[in-house]
């Protein structure tokens, strides 16, 4: 994927050779779709409301963020929101399992960890959809489910879907893979009922931002503001969809980056996040839960949260209000 995705930004001669695969993905995949839309495949109803939260294209938008700020805002609308989602990467010998904020990353995903540590909502993980959701709600008493990344499984039936859009990648050159980042076609945009973008675009009114917080040392747990390295030489990694937006994050902060990108979900060892000197290691929040164990005092992750503009809020207030009235 890392050789390919370059290609992704514009129409070139290898998009335009992968074409052909493209057309075939898209048969496969409106077959699918069509399957379940006339019930030749079977879509489960879970018995409390669902929210999906996906996106259209491969590589980070920053839906995680999104998904602890979504729990937070359900329980002050008054909800007991559970999460649900894929465990990708997680090699546990059974599913669906729930994630504790101190669960093995190898075991059930990075991102779910983080979830389970930041959102303060129950977290349960599995390749099936309705089977996770179920689970949960055998096991807890939330009355709503949030499910990450979850947009194109339809096994499970969902109330409201929220799309995010990569305001600075945007939809790539638009076509669908191998040729292009695109899971579904872009149409699929008109289909859901919000579209949110990380950073300003032209596909929505609705945007999120990353309001940088504390730095978190991964050994001392201690907590400090990012101007402690303000213009200080930092070496920066990251193992998600888009490094290069953490680097960026971190210039923006004052400090004198050297970045090393990794792949998304990348499964880290101690010699990669260890370089020959004594610079401060700066890693995103969800690396983070794959360093603690082998970490030093020099290491550490900043926080990030998502900030929801007004006009988003508004439409999600009205969503839920519905979703009230049945």
């Amino acid at each position: 994927m890392k050789k390919i995705d370059h290609y992704w930004t514009s129409v070139n001669p290898v998009s335009l050779l992968l074409l052909p695969l493209s057309w075939l993905f898209l048969l496969l995949s409106g077959i699918r779709r069509l399957a379940y839309r006339f019930r030749l495949k079977t879509i489960k109803r879970l018995p409390v409301p669902v929210i999906v939260v996906g996106n259209i294209s491969v590589g980070g938008t920053g839906k995680t963020p999104l998904v602890i700020w979504l729990a937070d805002y359900l329980r002050n609308k008054g909800y007991t929101p559970g999460i649900i989602s894929r465990g990708y990467g997680g090699n546990a010998t059974h599913w669906p399992i729930r994630v504790h904020a101190d669960s093995s990353p190898q075991a059930v995903g990075d991102e779910p960890v983080m979830l389970a540590a930041r959102s303060g909502a129950p977290v349960w993980v599995g390749p099936d959809r309705p089977v996770t959701g179920q689970a949960l709600l055998d096991e807890t008493a939330c009355d709503i489910i949030i499910s990450d990344d979850g947009l194109q499984h339809y096994a499970l039936d969902r109330d409201i879907e929220i799309a995010v859009i990569d305001g600075a990648r945007g939809l790539g050159n638009g076509f669908c893979l191998p040729a292009g980042p695109l899971r579904e076609r872009a149409s699929r945009l008109s289909r859901v009922d919000l579209v949110v973008s990380n950073g300003s675009s032209g596909f929505t009114d609705h945007c999120m931002s990353l309001v940088t917080g504390d730095l978190v040392n991964l050994s001392t747990r201690e907590r400090v503001s990012p101007t402690r390295f303000s213009g200080q030489s930092v070496h920066a990694i990251a193992g998600i969809g888009h490094p290069e937006r953490f680097f960026k994050t971190l210039m923006g902060l004052g400090m004198q980056v050297d970045g090393v990108p990794f792949s998304d979900h990348h499964p880290f060892t101690a010699a990669e996040i260890s370089p020959n000197d004594k610079r401060p290691v700066i890693m995103t929040e969800k690396d983070a839960v794959k360093c603690t164990l082998f970490s030093q005092p020099r290491h550490w992750y900043l926080e990030v949260s998502a900030e929801l503009s007004k006009g988003f809020i508004q439409q999600l207030d009205k969503l839920i209000r519905e979703l009230k009235d049945g």
